[in-house]
């Protein structure tokens, strides 16, 4: 019986030998008490040099392979490999966990390092991302996360002078970070040609922006800023591993082996080569250093850690050592001394002393060592080789005696005979030798029975026999010294083992688990002393066994340390110690054990404090011989909860259907019913599974749970009021300690948790996300604040909740059985206990996790299962309940006494003032003292004790009592069978609620004129119910078997019961006698009904597919319906009583005569003609509409039709209870639905006058009751009903704007693609023909022609160095909306184009930027909060959401002074499309373009997300949080309009409902606003505004515009609301209107653009005035009182501007577009001074050289050629059918140049005339021509063409120019072009994709500018021949640059957008003299 249980000794770590220097670095600090720490395996260890002492840290649970130390040198962050690894903080003092962080990471965490104040530390993940995310460490929080690089990455350090700032470096890279909001934004460092790009492998940082940083050559890299600024070259010879910043400067180590040491600029101090001090040998290596004061740490490769003084540094002193790397497998231990000797694959063999803690001889051998062993005398040291020898060596000196290779594989095992005459010797080849040592090792025999490699031996105690394992678990015996194998069982029965370390034997059979056949276990040893087994295995484990252990699976304790493999394991020569060794980790680690009689003194060290905690998991109970499960309990554990379709599947599951099923809905649906239900009573309390689940609240109600309804029970009224916020089962209740708010959690795929107001019934917070299946229990923390809860998947997951703002505090993995109960310590806070079956645990809260202690048991009893629990007065004191009828009773972890205090389990207990109140399974509750010394009462629960005043009846005696609890002079009590009882002190018993006990209830029936019911359930019982307002059960009876139906007959005297046994009986309805009772089938009856009027015949229809009808007068069967091909479900009477309709489980409608059950045909069409009875059928043409859209998952069980036959209520298997229009033809019919039965509904019945609806539950066994409400009648109520399952087929209207703005694809800059149709090889990637003269490099010819004439630039040349952009013209209305806002008093407006937001000052023009988005932006919004002044927030287009910075952002931006206050990376892929502040703003809202359109709320300051919700499955426009609110907000968008709270974490949303206003229908919306009293109004695309009250349509503004309204703002000091829409001006009608607080009156104003549409996107009002932003890119501004209008910015409507000209000397500029219109700007006056409409997209626009003409070439392959003067066209031309992309004059005036994508340039002489007839062209160009340039002379013409070509042609003969030598000599009066020789520079390596769009030289001629289309401008210098070559970069555009020109004087560029239509000044810096 002895090893049922585990050994009650223990063992100790006392001591490990080895540091983890191998793929670390890093990982060695002094604290602050000048210990040492660091880490080996899976152990942190933190070793005090002057006490020898080690303390260990255990949390991990495996290798730990980065620390980091706090900057106060107490803390320590260490970081794990593992699929989810976690990080630890904790205390090198008392090396106990302080917070846990995990849940991010995959792989391992590489690297740490906590910031300067140590709030927050950053790590670094091993997945393929290379993660990089920074934590609140305390909370346990990610603060951010992103991709860190695609490659490893080695080190990563806080800028300690910067805030917000990190340096990351790793393979081939270094980054520079910062953090903003959730934004972690990495820049590359740039190494230019300052040093080679490398891989860098550690960094520090320092102050004025400097970081240094390691690199693997050997220099050091100094950085500042992103840029490298110089190297330290050879400052080691190889790699430098580790860099520590101190106060004196820098310490770095490399792989040479060296030391130095720099000052605090980097200056050389010194260096320390640790190769040539005494203790170095060749190839040390440095992995980290430590410097402080004039102590150094040295940790190397080969896990040494070294000393060093620095004054005495040619003398390092050696303080720790171990096995360098191999793996590590030889393992003895000397016979009479406390010595331990190690061999390892590194060749060395080493001796440890075990009493000293150190390494007291090392010798090197040839080849890896693979096992030991000491001879008896302990002379004699044997050694097996990797390479199949054998070594003797002497151990006191270590010289050889023999070596010895008779084998060629490798000797794993070897040892020495008892008696020392003999060496056994285990190859891997097979075969064991035995060698006589005193014959010099003379081979004397050898065995050959195994056919598999030995894994281990052990001599007999004579020294007679060796036993043997082999790899194929086969336990061999061989006699010695020949080798003869023994096959007689019988002779070896008696032999003793001098040793045991074999894993296989009977001896230890019970090492192994029961059912497995797995040989993980490396080694085993036994101390027959002890009677203790040791074993090492795979996974990292020492294990403790009793020994002998004979039976499988035995218990055992466990202990981790060792990370991979644990290769050996022995007890020292006197027991003292267990050593044991790591393969990988190649540790060795020394366990102090511990015996039984000293455990006692040893408590203190009672479990180890573990996340995996030491005392195992498997040997939970110490004892296996645990009373039987108590049934009730057994019953409990069996339940999963587990369900096919949870209710959070049904939205996805409507989506596949709907996309199935888009053919059949095409007809009209019926509208849903007009009257509606309301819960108005619930019969029943869910005690069968759940304890501790009833409470009376502050005001005295009591409060409970059945079903999917939380009940708030009024005693003194007889009332009930629900919570309906649940979707599915409740399964526990807490109510907080002011008894006022309540938390229940529920079961589901992600459950989730409610906590609500018991007075307002409104959710205050929902959590969820972290449970799987379902919460099985909740607990309120002392204060309220805190919430903890169990869920019940696998690993019975623990979270701990701040409830109020939804945040997960901690997390943990809780047992692998069922917990039942957790308690918070009412004392302190952060500490908790769970109990559960076998399980008492106790917790505290580390961080982001929980660290569990196991209760200790010790002698007092066993490991029981707990039921409850509280706990007493002290933090210290805990008392739990057992299955067994125990009090348990705890001090701090520790068992102190039981009580007993119950027969059968003790279900629930209940702190009181002075005492103890407990309930158990025997129906007594006890009150006890405050100590459990006394029972003071007892009371039982008995049908004798109930008051008169009871609401009901007892079933039976001694109830099984679930639930107890103390308040207002009562005691509460909740059973087992649904019965809800309050117990008077006095004795006296009332009951208040009940419901039908365990087991399936489906049998209904409503008395024909009273309002009372019956029910039959399989609980046996058939009870009788009082539906008037006295709510109680009237009467019940007990059958032999349970029953599934009953019916009244019609004179309301019998009732008919169908059992489940096939009988059924006949009773009298008011005393529930027997009248009479058949038994005539062997299946379930499952309907039975009275024919109507005098109820003559009775039809009983059962599932063996038969009914039977009965003379009810004569007791007669009369007659059997047959035909029907599976059971019956549902039986119908015709008004007549001559037919019967049926529905079976086949689906079929049958119809038989009564009474002989003759089968009819009825065609379907007539069936409602007939008039039924009753309507109780599922199938049909008049119910085909009830069936759901996924009627393949869910059945509708019941229905019932009322009297008047209108309306059809129906229940199905998701327990809904679904109202519809009857008839229901048609499918998928409209309907309300209503939510409080949690599974299946599996009745429902009108009451006789149609007043209520009664419905039952199957499983969770109430009765509910429904009030009918008549449509004129019912308030307006929340939670009412839902709305149908498809949505509206109508269609919402139809917009192009709308539709274009639905369905654009927002590309972002790094996908961008060529916007020109080019081919080709790109300029930088062709191969260059050598010309024919190159010239020697001294010439004479004369020098090279300038390549372009510089004009009209000042005396001196300067260079351009920096470009700033100074004004913008542009606005982004074609798609987005409300994105302009006043500023600063109306002073200023905001708003943005492409990527920048724009403030511009309406006085006078100037404009400020903000640009910090890297990508367009999509929406802005301003923060209307006075605490917030001028703080803007932007959304912008993104990729993919992988928090990279490509990811999707929002920005939040102060509009004064530029700064940005947080960064967003959100989940919304593609892009963020409307932003909106809450009215604290402090949070924002945001909505993406994802395919779910997703909701997110945020806490923008600390970058926190809060909730997130995916919206709508179409496009959602904009979401506006409500004026007045943090809470609710309204998102409109394609046919959608919905209602949002926040709840805590959690987003609670209501579709508008339309139902009460006739022929409304769900529009498209597109904007919305809010008025008082909970108004908010929508604007639609029809033009209609929507007035909603709550979340209900309660009035049409019809044709608020002509057009959609596009835009919708409320003001918030007056309440007036301003509209905006599309309509052609009129006199009575404007694009933009004024209404007031109500919409009822307005007043319109006419934007005067002279448009034929105006269609405004964009309304704001400030002080008198109003702000409009259109369509047309304009922003106008409107005064209210005059309706003046001010157009404030114009710019293009549609793009590209593909047409930008300057002008030759004054500050203009023209730009032609595709919107068909030339414009002429002016940059002085900030404004655009002229507009020409040409009717035609424009391509191409180009002065003449004087400046009086301009030429303009259009699309279709015109052009027309204007006086600037007149603006009269001077003359035009159509030549081309295709679009014209350059026209140019010549210098000298002569000729026009127009280039065209018909692959041609035709000439024009002016000098003819206007007629403008072609002179000549040029021939065979390759492609479409891009740009063209005339040479100064104006004879010649340079063309860059589409397939990356140049030309030179000559002009006018358009001749091709072949000779490369003339065209060198060309100087060309202006350069445009993006090809030839002279602009190779600027193409860049990347794109593939994309490509330069167009370029230009300077006037002065020595810079250049590009545009591309990643939306970039670049600056070069002119010429850049060099490929790559180096310039700035300049964002602002988005993709598609089109055109870029210099102004005159060079004073300015202009470039012209694509995509963003926008035209931007960018003004030229130029370099000082």
């Amino acid at each position: 019986m002895a090893a049922r249980s585990a050994p009650s000794c223990h063992l100790r770590l006392e001591w490990v030998y080895g540091y983890r220097g191998h793929q670390c670095r890093n990982n060695l600090y002094y604290t602050a008490a000048k210990e040492i720490v660091y880490f080996v395996a899976g152990v942190g260890v933190v070793y005090s040099p002057r006490e020898h002492r080690q303390k260990f840290y255990r949390g991990h649970s495996d290798d730990i392979i980065s620390l980091a130390l706090h900057p106060e040198r107490v803390l320590v962050a260490t970081g794990q490999v593992g699929k989810e690894p976690y990080i630890c903080v904790w205390d090198s003092y008392t090396v106990q966990t302080i917070s846990v962080l995990k849940d991010v990471h995959t792989h391992g965490i590489a690297c740490l390092a906590f910031d300067l104040d140590g709030q927050r530390l950053v790590s670094v993940g091993l997945d393929s991302k290379n993660a990089v995310c920074v934590w609140d460490w305390k909370r346990g929080k990610m603060l951010s996360m992103a991709p860190g690089h695609t490659d490893r990455i080695f080190d990563i350090s806080w800028d300690l002078y910067q805030p917000n700032k990190l340096v990351s470096c790793g393979v081939k890279h270094i980054k520079f970070w910062s953090l903003c909001g959730n934004a972690l934004t990495p820049k590359r460092g740039v190494f230019g040609k300052t040093g080679d790009l490398q891989t860098i492998l550690c960094l520090a940082c320092a102050r004025d922006e400097l970081t240094y940083s390691g690199a693997l050559n050997g220099d050091i890299y100094v950085w500042k800023g992103i840029n490298l600024i110089r190297t330290i070259q050879g400052a080691h010879t190889a790699g430098i591993f580790s860099m520590n910043a101190c106060e004196e400067g820098f310490a770095t180590g490399g792989r040479d082996g060296c030391i130095r040491l720099w000052d605090l600029t980097f200056k050389p101090i010194t260096v320390i080569d640790l190769r040539e001090t005494d203790q170095g040998y060749k190839g040390l290596s440095v992995r980290s250093v430590c410097w402080r004061g004039d102590h150094i740490l040295v940790g190397t490769q080969d896990s040494e850690i070294f000393e060093i003084v620095v004054h005495e540094r040619n003398k390092p002193f050696l303080i720790m050592q171990g096995h360098c790397e191999g793996e590590l497998w030889a393992l003895a231990v000397h016979p009479t001394k406390p010595l331990a000797v190690t061999g390892s694959d590194d060749r060395s063999v080493r001796i440890w002393s075990l009493v000293d803690h150190a390494l007291i001889a090392r010798c090197n051998m040839e080849e890896p060592i693979r096992c030991a062993a000491v001879n008896v005398d302990g002379i004699h040291l044997a050694l097996g080789m990797k390479d199949g020898s054998f070594t003797v060596l002497r151990v006191r000196d270590m010289t050889e005696v023999v070596h010895i290779k008779d084998r060629k594989e490798a000797i794993h095992e070897l040892k020495y005979s008892p008696d020392g005459t003999y060496l056994a010797v285990g190859c891997n080849d097979s075969s064991v030798d035995i060698y006589g040592v005193a014959q010099r090792y003379k081979k004397l025999g050898e065995c050959v029975g195994s056919l598999s490699f030995i894994t281990h031996l052990d001599w007999s105690s004579d020294s007679r026999y060796l036993q043997t394992n082999d790899g194929n678990g086969k336990r061999l015996f061989y006699r010695m010294p020949g080798g003869k194998e023994v096959t007689n069982k019988e002779e070896i029965k008696g032999v003793h083992w001098a040793s045991w370390t074999c894993v296989s034997g009977l001896e230890v059979n019970g090492i192994w688990p029961k059912y497995s056949d797995i040989n993980d276990i490396n080694s085993v040893d036994g101390n027959y002393i002890g009677q203790v087994l040791v074993t090492a295995d795979d996974y990292g484990i020492v294990k403790l066994f009793r020994y002998p252990c004979l039976r499988k699976g035995a218990k055992f304790k466990k202990y981790i340390g060792h990370s991979a493999h644990v290769t050996n394991v022995r007890w020292s020569h006197d027991y003292q110690w267990v050593i044991s060794i790591g393969g990988a980790d190649h540790s060795v680690f020394q366990w102090k054990f511990i015996p039984e009689r000293k455990l006692k003194d040893a408590l203190h060290i009672a479990p180890q404090e573990n996340l995996a905690d030491s005392n195992s998991d498997e040997s939970d109970s110490d004892l296996s011989d645990v009373p039987e499960l108590d049934s009730e309990i057994e019953q409990e554990t069996q339940l999963t909860y587990r369900r096919q379709v949870y209710t959070e599947d049904l939205p996805q599951l409507k989506e596949q259907y709907k996309e199935k099923q888009k053919s059949g809905t095409s007809k009209r649906r019926e509208r849903a019913p007009g009257n509606s239900i309301r819960l108005h009573f619930v019969h029943g309390y869910r005690g069968y599974d759940c304890r501790s689940n009833l409470f009376y609240t502050q005001i005295g109600e009591i409060v409970y749970h059945v079903a999917a309804v939380g009940v708030i029970y009024n005693r003194q009224q007889n009332t009930q009021r629900f919570y309906l916020g649940h979707d599915d089962d409740i399964l526990c209740l807490a109510i907080h300690p002011v008894k006022d708010y309540v938390a229940t959690g529920q079961v589901g795929r992600d459950p989730s948790v409610h906590i609500w107001d018991t007075e307002t019934i409104k959710p205050l917070s929902i959590l969820k996300g972290y449970h799987q299946y379902g919460v099985c229990a909740v607990d309120f923390s002392a204060d309220g604040k805190r919430l903890a809860s169990v869920g019940i998947d696998d690993s019975h997951t623990i979270v701990l909740w701040d409830w109020k703002k939804g945040e997960k505090l901690s997390i943990a993995r809780g047992s692998k059985d069922k917990i039942f109960v957790v308690k918070m310590n009412p004392y302190v806070p952060d500490k908790l206990i769970t109990a559960g079956i076998k399980h008492m645990k106790f917790w505290r809260r580390a961080g982001g996790g929980l660290i569990g202690r196991k209760g200790y048991v010790g002698t007092l009893g066993k490991n029981d299962t707990m039921m409850c629990a509280v706990y007493g007065w002290t933090e210290e004191m805990a008392f739990s309940g057992t299955s067994t009828g125990d009090v348990c009773i705890w001090r701090d972890i520790f068992l102190v006494k039981t009580v007993k205090a119950h027969d059968g389990p003790v279900f629930s207990m209940h702190a009181l003032e002075k005492g103890f109140v407990t309930g158990g399974k025997d129906g007594v509750v006890a009150l006890w003292d405050d100590s459990f010394e006394r029972c003071l009462k007892t009371y039982a629960i008995k049908r004798a004790a109930l008051a008169p005043g009871s609401k009901g009846l007892l079933l039976e005696d001694n109830p099984s009592i679930r639930a107890v609890s103390l308040g207002h002079g009562h005691l509460l009590v909740g059973t087992k069978n649904g019965e809800i009882l309050e117990v008077d002190k006095s004795g006296p018993i009332t009951l208040l609620v009940q419901g039908h006990m365990e087991g399936e209830v489906w049998g209904l029936a409503t008395h024909p004129y009273l309002p009372i019911c019956a029910t039959v359930s399989d609980d046996k019982t058939l009870r009788i119910w009082d539906l008037s307002p006295s709510h109680c059960m009237l009467a019940v009876r007990k059958l032999k078997k349970g029953g599934r139906c009953c019916c009244f007959s019609p004179d309301g005297k019998a009732l008919a019961v169908g059992l489940n046994d096939g009988s059924f009986l006949m009773a009298n309805a008011d005393t529930l006698e027997d009248l009479v009772s058949f038994h005539h089938r062997k299946d379930i009856i499952s309907d039975i009904r009275f024919s109507p009027g005098s109820g003559k015949y009775l039809a009983v229809a059962s599932h063996d597919s038969f009914i039977d009808i009965y003379n009810v007068m004569s007791s007669k069967r009369v007659g059997t319906c047959k035909g029907a091909t599976s059971y019956i479900t549902h039986i119908d009477w015709d008004v007549r009583g001559k037919l019967l309709q049926v529905n079976t489980g086949a689906k079929e409608q049958l119809f038989f005569e009564a009474p002989r059950g003759k089968k009819q045909t009825i065609p379907s069409g007539e069936v409602e003609k007939i008039g039924w009875a009753s309507w109780t059928s599922v199938l049909g043409l008049c119910c085909e509409g009830i069936w759901p859209v996924i009627g393949e998952v869910t059945d509708v069980t019941a229905s019932c039709l009322t009297s008047d036959k209108t309306v059809l209520a129906t229940g199905d298997d998701l327990g809904f209870v679904k109202l519809f229009r009857y008839p229901a033809k048609g499918k998928f019919g409209k309907f309300k639905r209503y939510v409080a039965h949690s599974t299946h509904v599996t009745n429902v019945r009108w009451t006789f006058d149609d007043s209520m609806l009664v419905t039952l539950g199957g499983t969770d066994m109430s009765l509910m009751v429904w009030t009918n409400e008549l449509e004129g009648y019912r308030e307006k109520r929340p939670c009412d009903s839902e709305e149908s399952d498809i949505d509206s087929e109508e269609d919402g209207g139809y917009d192009s704007d709308v539709t274009r703005e639905n369905e654009i694809s927002y590309t972002i800059r790094a996908l961008s693609t060529n916007i020109r149709p080019v081919f080709g090889i790109k300029p930088h990637l062709q191969q260059k023909e050598p010309s024919i003269d190159e010239r020697p490099p001294v010439s004479r010819a004369p020098p090279q022609p300038v390549k372009l004439q510089t004009n009209n630039v000042g005396k001196k040349k300067r260079p351009i160095e920096d470009l700033v952009l100074e004004l913008v013209f542009g606005y982004r209305g074609r798609d987005c909306r409300n994105n302009v806002h006043y500023l600063n008093d109306g002073d200023d407006i905001i708003y943005h184009t492409a990527s920048v937001g724009i403030l511009h000052n309406i006085a006078t023009g100037t404009q400020s930027f903000y640009q910090e988005h890297n990508d367009d932006i999509l929406c802005l919004t301003v923060n209307q909060h006075p605490k917030f002044i001028n703080i803007v927030a932007t959304g912008q287009v993104g990729d993919s959401a992988d928090m990279s910075a490509t990811a999707p952002s929002i920005h939040i931006w102060d509009a004064v002074n530029k700064q940005t206050l947080s960064i967003l990376r959100c989940y919304h892929s593609k892009g963020v499309c409307s932003v909106s502040f809450s009215a604290t703003g402090k949070l924002l809202l945001s909505v993406g373009l994802d395919p779910e359109h997703t909701v997110t709320i945020w806490r923008w300051q600390e970058g926190a997300k809060i909730a997130s919700r995916a919206g709508h499955n179409q496009r959602i426009f904009v979401a506006e949080f409500r004026p007045d609110s943090d809470s609710q907000f309204v998102s409109v968008g394609v046919k959608h309009v919905k209602f949002w709270t926040l709840a805590g974490r959690a987003l609670l949303s209501k579709k508008g409902l339309l139902s009460t206003l006739q022929d409304a229908r769900m529009q498209t919306m597109l904007a919305v606003a809010f008025g008082a009293n909970n108004l908010t109004f929508t604007g639609t695309i029809s033009g209609d505004v929507c007035v909603w009250k709550d979340h209900i349509l309660c009035r049409i503004v019809a044709k608020a515009h002509n057009g959609p309204v596009f835009a919708m703002y409320t003001t918030l000091r007056d309440g007036l609301i301003v509209t905006g829409g599309k309509e052609r001006p009129s006199k009575e009608g404007g694009a933009v209107k004024l209404w007031d607080q109500e919409l009822r009156r307005c007043r319109a104003f006419r934007l005067e653009t002279g448009q034929v549409t105006d269609c405004v996107r964009s309304v704001c009002r400030g002080k008198g005035k109003i702000l409009v932003g259109t369509r047309n890119a304009e922003i106008i501004e409107v005064g209210e009182k005059n309706a003046a209008c001010n157009i404030l910015v114009n710019g293009h409507v549609d793009g590209p501007i593909w047409g930008l000209a300057t002008h030759p000397s004054r500050d203009f500029f023209l730009s032609a577009a595709e919107d068909g219109t030339v414009r002429l700007w002016d940059i002085a006056d900030k404004k655009m001074l002229n507009k020409v409409n040409l009717g035609h997209a424009a391509r191409t626009v180009c002065y003449s050289p004087e400046g009086d003409m301009v030429a303009i070439g259009m699309k279709n392959g015109e052009f027309i050629i204007l006086l600037v003067s007149s603006l009269k066209i001077w003359g035009k031309k159509r030549d081309r059918r295709c679009a014209i992309h350059d026209i140019r004059f010549s210098p000298d005036s002569r000729f026009l140049a127009v280039g065209s994508s018909e692959n041609s340039v035709d000439f024009y002489d002016l000098t003819l005339g206007p007629t403008l007839n072609r002179i000549s062209y040029c021939k065979d160009i390759p492609s479409f021509v891009i740009q063209m340039d005339f040479s100064a002379d104006s004879r010649h013409l340079q063309v860059s063409t589409g397939c990356y070509k140049r030309h030179v042609y000559e002009v006018p003969s358009g001749k091709h120019l072949m000779d490369q030598a003339a065209i060198d000599r060309i100087t060309w009066a202006t350069w445009t072009s993006i090809l030839g020789d002279e602009v190779v520079g600027i193409w860049s390596r990347h794109a593939e994709k994309a490509d330069v769009t167009c370029a230009c030289v300077s006037h002065s001629a020595i810079s250049l500018v590009t545009g591309d289309d990643f939306g970039m401008l670049k600056l070069f210098d002119f010429p850049c021949p060099e490929k790559f070559a180096k310039h700035k970069r300049f964002l602002g555009h988005s993709p598609h640059v089109t055109n870029i020109r210099f102004t005159s004087g060079d004073r300015h560029v202009i470039s012209a957008g694509g995509d963003d239509c926008s035209l931007f000044v960018w003004k030229c810096v130029h370099m000082p003299h």
